[in-house]
């Protein structure tokens, strides 16, 4: 097992146990609540864990030993992501991922209303994504490691959270619009890229006492990256197998989501072309897989595919060559080299 799997059976680990105490605590309350614990085990199950690998390595980058209260604190990163993930569900009215029904549709079932399961489903998740916010509070601040290295990260998760919020809501105001391209990268920056590779990295550098030149460093590496990440994400969204994303490959489109890939193609598509996305993205919540056949075939053909694939290879290759070029212990830097392919050549 290599050093990044370990991570991830740690991490998991780590989870488990965890989830399992407040699960029980839940239970206690009322057993009703039966239901939104084993959503709750679910929606954090079987992750790539990419989020507190970053975490860890940003910690190990600032000279410090493997710890166990570290493994702890990286946890935390994956709650946060958990629950972005169960309120962008609900936000774009996805049903499925990992092949099984979002959790907004599962905890219909625990609805006795049959008229009000729906609704019911969207509130039950709802809260759910606020627990889990709550407990990564909790995971981190309980970890193990010192106090005084706790409150010096502390104000990294403000930031992580007022950025996470600022990008969901930002993609939301733009939705339906014609797409914009910079508008969509700014989107894919604060939405995502951030919080899934330069703010772990800052924040477990920043557990370990590093000076102000790495985390410069991590955001030179870890922007690029992150919106790589994105980017292969829409890419997916469109292109991918459902087989193997675990999720459709057209609730971006029947959504409106302002991505990159999409502003690219109406920008360059022309003539015949033109005249049929438009026709299909006026009635986008009807697309049928035909449809979904001829926009992809529009992409491909305007080069908005081979565009946004040469986006996600020139990120790919800035954030390798800032590693290269900076002091990092071996470890550390290897690591780091090995996650960019984790994260933009990835079928799911």
């Amino acid at each position: 097992m290599d050093e990044l799997e370990a991570i991830r059976v740690r991490v998991d680990n780590v989870l488990e146990e965890f989830l399992r105490a407040e699960s029980a605590q839940l239970i206690e309350i009322s057993p009703r609540l039966g239901p939104l614990t084993d959503q709750l085990r679910f929606t954090v199950a079987h992750g790539k864990r990419l989020r507190a690998a970053f975490c860890y390595w940003g910690w190990r980058a600032a000279g410090q030993p493997d710890s166990d209260a570290m493994i702890k604190a990286a946890a935390a990163m994956e709650l946060i992501h958990s629950a972005s993930v169960v309120h962008d569900d609900i936000i774009d009215g996805s049903l499925v991922r990992r092949n099984s029904p979002c959790a907004h549709v599962a905890l219909r079932d625990a609805i006795s209303d049959a008229e009000g399961r729906e609704a019911g489903g969207i509130a039950l998740a709802m809260m759910l994504g606020d627990l889990l916010i709550s407990l990564s509070g909790l995971l981190f601040s309980g970890c193990g490691l010192p106090g005084s290295y706790l409150q010096r990260a502390r104000p990294l998760w403000s930031v992580l959270g007022r950025e996470l919020v600022a990008g969901e809501c930002l993609e939301i105001l733009i939705t339906g619009e014609r797409p914009d391209v910079d508008e969509a990268l700014k989107v894919a920056r604060y939405k995502t890229a951030k919080y899934t590779v330069e703010q772990p990295l800052h924040i477990g550098a920043t557990l370990g006492g590093a000076p102000p030149e790495l985390l410069g460093t991590f955001s030179a590496y870890g922007i690029p990256l992150g919106e790589a990440f994105q980017l292969r994400d829409d890419v997916l969204g469109v292109f991918g197998d459902p087989g193997e994303t675990g999720k459709s490959n057209t609730d971006d489109l029947r959504s409106g989501r302002p991505t990159a890939l999409m502003s690219i193609t109406m920008s360059g598509a022309e003539g015949v072309d033109k005249k049929e996305l438009e026709r299909l993205l006026s009635h986008r919540d009807q697309l049928d897989e035909a449809d979904l056949r001829t926009i992809r075939d529009i992409m491909t053909r305007t080069g908005a595919r081979e565009r946004v694939e040469s986006m996600i290879r020139e990120r790919a290759d800035r954030a390798i060559a800032v590693i290269g070029q900076a002091r990092l212990p071996d470890a550390v830097g290897s690591a780091l080299t090995r996650m960019v392919p984790a994260l933009i050549s990835r079928a799911n």
